[in-house]
């Protein structure tokens, strides 16, 4: 990562931040808004543990920093105040800063406690941006003042159009991400097929700990696969002739989501599975060039459908042609989920999912219509989810399934492939994760 680079994107980016707050302010009638960075909750009520900090995403639009109980205020044409504690607790210390090229763009204030935050808000109608009512409210921010929806979608809306900063951060995200993935599959075909023992093998290529990670490592071995958000890891070896690797990392709050496949070649069914991840990586690929400006994410989403509805029909899991595959709704048997998400700040950002998809799509997390600087996923799958298959074995269309052939792979679990992609102003769509992690899956 080049520090000094990204510090002069980091500039711009700020201004431009808060050229559009000035705009949101003003057109949304709100003086000045502040924003929290998030308090620390405690993992249960019995107990004094808390969780990680995770935090709010308004804040770190503006500034790398993950400390608990700071607060952004920001005002239309003015310098942005950012108020913190003074003295961190002494259990424990947030960690330190990745960078330090932010601090200059802010007026800084430290507090004693959490209300002197109060003699530092302007007059006039201020909004409050965060989780904790508990601390709104000590400010006098009631209800009306918290979150208001028209506000918060605005601002929102903001973080779908992704800054050179932030695709600089992003694409660092995941070429972190990519030394963990490349660590998984070297252990995987060497041998190990511990779960536990591989998702300690990509925290520690990645040197990110759990509550850095985007999202709890996937690790499925074998049928787990069919789990689509394994995380209860196994922690002998299992001898799984697959594994299916969801994991991602972070750069100075934003977010990567990989997915890869692999599988090795013991017999004739992982022979006709590595196939399958072979047919489903080419038409991801695809998926992932056709992604320009201008289509309906949806649309993309049902030529996903189309795409599983061949590979089903060429593999002999159906015997039907692959129109007819989609259209009797067969593939969203092996297929249940989304084709992607809106990546940034969270792992499934916000902002790209105001219109509701149609109810055969119930899943789908991205409904807008593709725009210059959104960054998603994409990710088809195929599964042998054993819920979903025992239905569609009930139902009409259960002649048309080769049962024996999907019982042989649903040892396997399934299949997926993601890529977090960025759309151009002009030419090609960047692939941010094929530039550091060409291979997809398969077989080494």
């Amino acid at each position: 990562m080049d520090e000094a680079h990204l510090g002069r994107l980091y500039l711009e980016h700020v201004a431009a931040v808060q050229r559009a707050y000035d705009g949101v302010l003003a057109e949304t009638k709100w003086d000045a808004v502040l924003i929290h960075s998030g308090s620390l909750v405690s993992k249960t009520r019995f107990d004094d543990q808390s969780w990680p900090l995770r935090a709010t995403p308004h804040f770190q639009h503006w500034l790398p920093l993950a400390e608990p109980d700071c607060a952004l205020l920001v005002r239309g044409g003015k310098k942005p105040v950012l108020l913190r504690p003074s003295e961190p607790s002494f259990w424990e210390s947030p960690p330190p800063p990745e960078v330090d090229f932010f601090w200059a763009s802010f007026e800084r204030v430290d507090l004693e406690r959490w209300e002197d935050v109060e003699h530092h808000l302007p007059q006039g109608r201020v909004a409050f941006i965060g989780d904790d009512a508990a601390r709104a409210s000590a400010l006098g921010l009631g209800d009306e003042r918290r979150n208001p929806a028209a506000l918060l979608a605005k601002l929102d809306a903001l973080r779908t159009i992704k800054s050179a900063y932030e695709i600089e951060c992003l694409a660092e995200a995941n070429q972190r991400a990519a030394r963990g993935h490349v660590a998984v599959r070297d252990a995987f075909f060497s041998g190990e097929t511990s779960e536990l023992a591989l998702h300690l093998a990509y925290l520690g290529a990645t040197s990110q700990d759990d509550p850095e990670t985007p999202y709890k490592n996937i690790i499925a071995a074998g049928s787990h696969a069919a789990t689509l958000h394994h995380v209860s890891y196994r922690k002998d070896a299992s001898g799984a002739p697959s594994l299916l690797v969801d994991a991602g990392a972070t750069c100075l709050g934003y977010c990567s989501d990989i997915t890869r496949t692999w599988v090795r070649e013991a017999s004739a069914a992982s022979s006709a599975f590595l196939g399958m991840v072979q047919a489903v990586e080419d038409m991801q690929k695809n998926l992932a060039k056709e992604a320009t400006t201008g289509r309906l994410y949806e649309e993309l989403h049902d030529e996903s459908h189309r795409g599983v509805a061949m590979i089903l029909r060429d593999t002999g899991l159906v015997k039907l042609s692959s129109e007819e595959i989609d259209v009797r709704g067969i593939s969203r048997a092996f297929y249940p989920h989304g084709l992607g998400h809106s990546l940034g700040l969270q792992c499934h950002d916000v902002g790209c999912a105001t219109i509701k998809p149609r109810e055969d799509n119930p899943f789908l997390r991205n409904t807008s219509r593709i725009t210059p600087g959104q960054v998603f996923t994409i990710e088809p799958g195929i599964y042998f989810i054993a819920p979903l298959l025992a239905k569609l074995r009930q139902g009409p269309h259960a002649e048309a399934v080769d049962w024996k052939l999907v019982d042989a792979m649903s040892a396997f679990g399934g299949v997926r492939i993601e890529d977090d992609v960025v759309v151009a102003k002009e030419g090609p769509v960047r692939n941010l994760t094929r530039e550091v992690l060409p291979l997809g899956g398969g077989a080494p």
